[in-house]
């Protein structure tokens, strides 16, 4: 199953950056660069892109539980590092 979020701000790529760094230590796999990042949670599988003022997630996980849990653990980091502006945060999955 794969859930989806499109984020436009002006820090797209500072917060793909911020969530990289966040997550490094904790998940030793994990590969990114200034515009993408693949975080291999126990879970499921979160790819970040960040292109111009869109911040793009995507999770990849096995099913319906594993994905609320997830959206929730991604948009609760995200909007921590993003307290000096509302983000709309709404995800899709398909």
């Amino acid at each position: 199953m794969i859930s989806t979020a499109k984020i436009e701000t002006a820090y797209a790529g500072q917060y793909l950056v911020q969530l990289a760094k966040h997550w490094r230590h904790k998940f030793p796999d994990l590969t990114w660069d200034e515009s993408r990042a693949d975080i291999p949670f126990p879970a499921g599988q979160c790819v970040i892109t960040s292109k111009d003022n869109i911040l793009a997630i995507e999770l990849t996980v096995p099913d319906e539980e594993t994905a609320a849990s997830l959206e929730n653990v991604v948009a609760e980091h995200l909007n921590r590092f993003a307290f000096r502006e509302p983000l709309e945060i709404v995800w899709r999955r398909g």
